[in-house]
């Protein structure tokens, strides 16, 4: 199941790369707004990184970067979610994703699930790692394995359908 996509790559001197940012950055703004609607619907369905997935695997790292960074920040100041206390985790967790799907997007060349699992589990793992090592808690660490599975179901098949449908933009 691969779709050949358009995949782009802009520079930071691009208007582009600024453009999309902000579109995917209102993105992780709403949606989790609509999932904090439900209880636990942060820790369930990791809402804050589905845009940055489809930002970063679309339209590049810096695409990626910006909204993976600015997301979290914004909604934090805006609606107090995440808790500052917890910013440090989610920023990182949210770069590596970033990172992870971008990289995958230049090694596939196209939207697979194989490509969204690996970008998905990079950061995942990655992250809880880094996450046990700064909260020295390894219960608190797996939280997004142990509550946020169907959030990665999200951002795996939610994410793949995204992406196949604007693959040819």
């Amino acid at each position: 199941m691969a779709t050949t996509a358009k995949l782009y790559s802009y520079d930071f001197k691009t208007v582009k790369t600024y453009l999309f940012a902000v579109i995917f950055i209102a993105g992780n703004l709403i949606l989790p707004q609509l999932f904090h609607a439900v209880p636990n619907g942060g820790p369930t369905f990791l809402p804050i990184y589905f845009f940055t997935l489809i930002a970063a695997y679309k339209y590049g790292i810096r695409v990626g970067l910006l909204t993976a960074v600015l997301s979290p920040v914004l909604n934090s100041v805006i609606f107090g979610m995440p808790m500052v206390a917890m910013l440090p985790i989610i920023l990182l967790k949210s770069t590596l994703f970033a990172v992870s799907a971008s990289l995958a997007a230049n090694y596939f060349k196209k939207v697979s699930l194989i490509s969204l699992v690996i970008a998905i589990l990079a950061y995942q793992l990655v992250g809880t790692g880094v996450e046990w090592i700064m909260l020295g808690d390894f219960q608190l660490a797996v939280q997004d394995f142990r509550m946020g599975f169907p959030g990665m179901l999200l951002q795996l098949f939610g994410g793949y359908l995204v992406l196949k449908a604007i693959s040819r933009l």
